[in-house]
């Protein structure tokens, strides 16, 4: 990539076009474009969030060669002593919504956590940069059912601290003003619009 694009273009290695859609809003006020790359990613077992997205961004670097983001998130319930953690996509498909709910019945502690982790890398870092987010929440006792097409993952079961609504009720821009990952994609994007 040419030196004048960096600070104003990014590229974001990620299969989830919700997590895509998401930083494309965020980057947009910074007056970044963003571009969706579908490289395949090593991703490491860790508990580190950090340490996986370090990992998973040189591994997509080395496919491309471009200034690149990787995200990684996890789902912190407190009384599940924060599991699931960083392997919060992996028990979503296993056991989804219900399953995390039927481990919390009859519990009273419902407070959790969502944190993100974006990673940046490109030819003239030694190491990467990790930029990261954090709502505070609770699992609710069921899930809400939305007609509204934002909601993924963990998000109909989960409700930021003083708000109605969980993540899956609310629009994209309702989302970002409290979401974990846009908090990172924020810290991000204030640094990178500066590397001009």
């Amino acid at each position: 990539m040419s030196f004048s694009l960096k600070g104003k273009v990014i590229f974001f290695a990620t299969s989830n076009i919700n997590k895509f859609n998401e930083a494309r809003k965020v980057f947009n006020k910074y007056k970044i474009a963003a571009a969706m790359l579908r490289v395949k990613k090593l991703e490491i077992q860790s508990n580190n969030l950090e340490e996986i997205a370090k990992t998973s961004v040189i591994e997509a670097f080395k496919k491309c060669n471009l200034p690149i983001i990787v995200e990684d998130a996890g789902l912190f319930v407190e009384t599940l002593n924060d599991f699931p953690g960083p392997y919060a996509a992996y028990v979503y498909k296993t056991i989804g919504n219900k399953g995390l709910l039927k481990l919390m019945e009859q519990v009273e502690n419902r407070k959790a956590k969502f944190r993100s982790v974006i990673a940046y890398y490109d030819a003239d870092l030694e190491v990467p940069l990790c930029f990261k987010g954090e709502v505070v929440g609770e699992i609710i006792k069921e899930q809400r059912k939305t007609k509204n097409k934002y909601g993924f993952g963990f998000d109909p079961i989960f409700k930021p601290i003083d708000c109605d609504k969980t993540f899956a009720e609310m629009s994209i821009t309702e989302k970002n003003k409290y979401s974990h990952r846009a908090r990172a994609l924020r810290k991000f994007a204030e640094w990178y619009r500066h590397q001009q």
